[in-house]
């Protein structure tokens, strides 16, 4: 017999977990502290700067470097990155586990669960941590929709596992089109979007592709069902997105509860968190004055006395305060369930559902923003709270970042919504296509959407008024040259010598002569008016990203990996491309989808550096290429005037 779907998927999570321990394993062992530290992955000779109380009783560590006048080095650490925090020069010290809650150029704040016993140390060393909590949620979603019996997750797996059809109906509720978007700017296929989804019975999904405004829709989707007293769960793949949907539906008027640590929520947004409504509601001082009273019982029971105690009398004292201490929770729980009942939607990250906070709750409608950046399992945790569902995203970007190479083999890193998709453009006789895909898209001057629209969305992405001509020179201050009166650049370095280098932990690569071009490049934007917070320089390799950020330590301008911009935007962007060996060998280069989230970032310009004769070999980079030289924009590097 095959393997059971859900079989295989435990299987590739658990091929995925062993993958992530491996890679951390392997790195510990070859590599030194001030090795690992040029990764990314770990900081060392960190001494504590603060310590503060947090939200939620967590425990705030604020860390710097020893030298306190030293910037931190680049680094992977995000907020809402686990960690973990051992004592460099104490043997056998207190390790302790915590996840990232703020950075700047100098710090790295760390919230831990509650105040630690034994921190006591002049120099810490901080790793990257898996996140063993997450990762078993997504084993407890697998085995609950592999085995339940009945409930709405059998009604989810006949549906998603192609043994139902999903319903659609007529929708009755806007007679009046024009009307029912009146106090919107949504356009003709985000309204139409909208208007798809509310007449889904079981499932809707939204292709967004990039500024095409499929938060948007997705939102003003939840807005129109929460009006008619529809209870909504919002969930995305990443903190930044569920950060970026509560952002939008409190600016809208929606009532929202966003769960999770506060350390991993925006803080412009903390005061959305049931952490801090609770311990900002009334009724919570009557818990903390129970608290206190407990704290003070469990002193006295612990306190040495001279006179021996009566019997029992300690045991009483504790159980005192231990019924104290179990009167406040009540209290709390409480507080959190009808904070959690008044709201109209509830946010979080699809691991940060806890069964245990959201009780026997059901939802009208579950709605899963970059649904394409997830892998199949986490988007299982909230099926089984759903009575319909709405994914929204693009599987022509970023796809789930997966570490196992058989995984990823296997299909891994496949979504959910973009299997369904798949499945849905196989059937030859769909009455009804499951999706509605946005077509206008406001970021781009139109030469820069142009490949991109051809590539990916069959020439069916259109740009708007506003943003098909936009160039550098209609910024203010801005000096008109052919640099900033042009959208599109690739400048060749075939044949220049400008040859890749293998980084030292044998995984990454970076070019020092492209990365020097680009640096030119840049100040020649700034010297041409742009502000250098404008400009974004964009590699898809890590060590080109420490390489480039080494030579612009001056600039103000935003530097990273392509992951690191999914779903933003700059006025300029320069894109360098790395690769440059006598093989032809592109490494991840060939998966086009994150090159697609590369060349969609930039507004006004784009500039791609690359070596043709490496790229040439592959069909999607020959077709970069025609593209670039039919537009006007191709150039070689001797062509180049900086050079």
């Amino acid at each position: 017999m095959s393997e059971n779907h859900f079989d295989r998927l435990m299987r590739l999570l658990q091929l995925e977990a062993q993958a992530e321990a491996e890679q951390l394993r392997a790195r510990a062992q070859r590599m030194s502290g001030a090795e690992a530290e040029k990764l990314g992955n770990t900081l060392i000779e960190m001494a504590v700067e603060d310590e503060t109380a947090g939200l939620g009783g967590r425990w705030l560590m604020t860390f710097c470097k020893r030298n306190r006048t030293m910037k931190l080095p680049w680094h992977r650490f995000g907020r809402g990155t686990p960690v973990v925090l051992t004592p460099e020069e104490i043997d056998g010290g207190t390790m302790l586990r915590g996840i990232v809650a703020d950075r700047s150029e100098r710090t790295l704040t760390i919230a831990l669960p509650s105040v630690p016993d034994d921190a006591e140390a002049p120099s810490w060393r901080i790793d990257y941590a898996s996140d063993e909590t997450a990762r078993q949620r997504q084993r407890d979603a697998l085995r609950n929709a592999r085995d339940a019996e009945r409930g709405r997750v059998t009604h989810w797996r006949k549906l998603l596992l192609g043994e139902k059809q999903p319903n659609y109906r007529v929708l009755k509720e806007t007679p009046n089109d024009t009307a029912f978007f009146s106090e919107t700017t949504l356009n003709a296929s985000q309204q139409d979007a909208v208007r798809f989804c509310l007449t889904a019975d079981h499932l809707a999904i939204i292709h967004g592709p990039p500024g095409t405004g499929k938060t948007t829709t997705l939102v003003e989707f939840i807005r129109r069902v929460v009006m008619r007293g529809d209870k909504v769960l919002a969930c995305a793949p990443s903190n930044m997105g569920v950060d970026n949907m509560l952002d939008r539906l409190v600016t809208r008027g929606v009532r929202v509860v966003r769960l999770g640590h506060p350390a991993r929520v925006s803080a412009a947004l903390r005061e959305h968190t049931l952490d801090y409504l609770v311990e900002n509601h009334p009724d919570q001082k009557v818990a903390e004055k129970l608290l206190r009273e407990a704290e003070k019982l469990f002193r006295k029971a612990g306190k040495y006395t001279r006179a021996k105690p009566m019997r029992g009398e300690k045991q009483a004292i504790r159980s005192e305060a231990k019924q104290l201490s179990a009167e406040a929770r009540r209290i709390e729980e409480r507080i959190e369930d009808h904070l959690l009942n008044e709201a109209e939607v509830i946010c979080a990250t699809l691991t940060g559902l806890d069964d245990r906070m959201l009780g026997d709750r059901e939802f009208d409608w579950v709605c899963i923003d970059e649904a394409a950046q997830a892998t199949e399992p986490p988007t299982w945790i909230p099926l089984p709270r759903a009575e319909r569902l709405v994914l929204a995203g693009d599987h022509c970007q970023l796809p789930a970042t997966v570490v196992s190479t058989e995984a990823t083999a296997e299909g891994f890193n496949e979504s959910l919504m973009e299997r369904l998709l798949k499945a849905n453009a196989e059937k030859q006789n769909a009455a009804v296509p499951w999706s509605r895909m946005l077509s206008v898209q406001y970021r781009m001057h139109e030469q820069i959407m142009g490949f991109s629209s051809r590539e990916f969305y069959s020439g069916k992405l259109t740009a708007d008024p506003s943003a098909a001509g936009r160039l550098l020179s209609d910024l203010p201050n801005v000096v008109s040259s052919d640099l900033t009166t042009t959208p599109l650049e690739f400048i060749d370095t075939a044949g220049a010598g400008f040859e890749e280098t293998a980084a030292v932990d044998g995984e990454s690569r970076f070019n020092e002569q492209e990365a020097r071009l680009v640096a030119r490049k840049v100040r020649r934007l700034i010297e041409a008016g742009i502000e250098p917070k404008q400009i974004a320089v964009i590699a898809p390799y890590a060590a080109q990203v420490r390489f480039l950020r080494e030579l612009l330590d001056d600039v103000d301008a935003e530097i990273d990996s392509v992951d690191g911009f999914q779903g933003r935007e700059k006025e300029a962007v320069i894109v360098s491309l790395v690769r440059s060996n006598e093989t032809g060998e592109i490494g991840f280069l060939s998966d086009v989808r994150r090159m697609n989230v590369a060349l969609t970032r930039a507004k006004r310009k784009l500039i791609v550096v690359g070596d043709s004769a490496t790229l040439g070999g592959h069909p999607f980079y020959r077709d970069l290429l025609e593209y670039f030289e039919a537009a006007g924009a191709y150039h070689t590097v001797w062509e180049d005037p900086l050079e």
